[in-house]
Formats: C-alpha cells, sequence, structure tokens
C-alpha cells in the first residue's frame, strides 16, 4: 500500500470515532515517517468538499488541521451536488462525487454503478473531444434529477 493511502487510512480511521478529527500535521508526518508537505498531499487530495469533507486549518504553536464529515439529508446532497457540476464535467469528478454519494448512503451500490457506467468515457467516445465534458454534465445532472425526485 502506497504512503499515501496509509495516511488517509489512519485519517478515515480517526474520522470514524468522532466525525471529525484534529491533527497536528507535524506529529502525524513523524508518525508515519515522512514529510509534512505529504500530509498536505492527502489532505488535499482525498479529503474535499467535493468528497464530503470540511478542512479546517489553523496555523503557529498550538496550530491544528480539523477534518469533518458533511452529514446533510439525501434531496439536499443530491441539490449540492447537481448545482456545484456546472457546464462541464469530466468522467473523474462523476466518479468523486459518486463515491462520496454510495460512501454517504444517499447512492445504494447498484445505482452507484449505472451512474458510474452512464458518465464514463465509453459512453461519449463518438462525441469530439470539445463535447464529452458538457454533454457529461447534462446526463449526469439529469440522471441525478431523477434520482432525487424518487
Amino acid at each position: 500500500m502506497s504512503l499515501s493511502n496509509n495516511i488517509a487510512r489512519m485519517i478515515l480511521e480517526m474520522l470514524e470515532q468522532d466525525g471529525y478529527t484534529e491533527i497536528q500535521r507535524n506529529e502525524l508526518a513523524q508518525t508515519v515517517g515522512c514529510v509534512p508537505s505529504q500530509i498536505n498531499y492527502v489532505i488535499s487530495s482525498r479529503f474535499t468538499p467535493e468528497q464530503g469533507y470540511i478542512v479546517e486549518s489553523r496555523r503557529g504553536g498550538g496550530g491544528y488541521i480539523r477534518i469533518s464529515r458533511v452529514h446533510t439529508d439525501r434531496k439536499l446532497t443530491l441539490m449540492h451536488v447537481i448545482n456545484s457540476i456546472g457546464d462541464a464535467v469530466s468522467e473523474q469528478t462523476c466518479r468523486a462525487h459518486i463515491m462520496n454519494l454510495t460512501y454517504s448512503n444517499i447512492l445504494d451500490e447498484q445505482t452507484a454503478k449505472m451512474l458510474l457506467a452512464a458518465t464514463s468515457d465509453v459512453c461519449f467516445r463518438t462525441l469530439p473531444q470539445p463535447m464529452r465534458d458538457p454533454v457529461r454534465a447534462s446526463v449526469f445532472k439529469q440522471l441525478l434529477l431523477s434520482i432525487h425526485q424518487q
């Protein structure tokens, strides 16, 4: 398992206890055996608002990084995702949204698999490259709207 995966796993384990955790970046880096910037990288790439996390930091001697999981109701979360998509969306961003919705128990596994298939690059391969992300955004929004209305 990679160092980034180990750091992410450790943070997720800390989050499971109370739904939030406060991390001393330097202490965690020493525990894991890496540089503090590696901790920053993991937090900025794996604990984003799109993935359902709020990250706050306080600098200084007693500084910390607080990570908390966002908990909202199903319809509100779906509308937030729909509104955050914009006019174009990549396959990778769709995947992140779908995985977060699944992790939050807003989507069941079968629905998540169908959404992943419907937003994959394979579905849009006949379109010219510049049109793929805008069409994907439209399709993804409509699919989420249909789930929202259930």
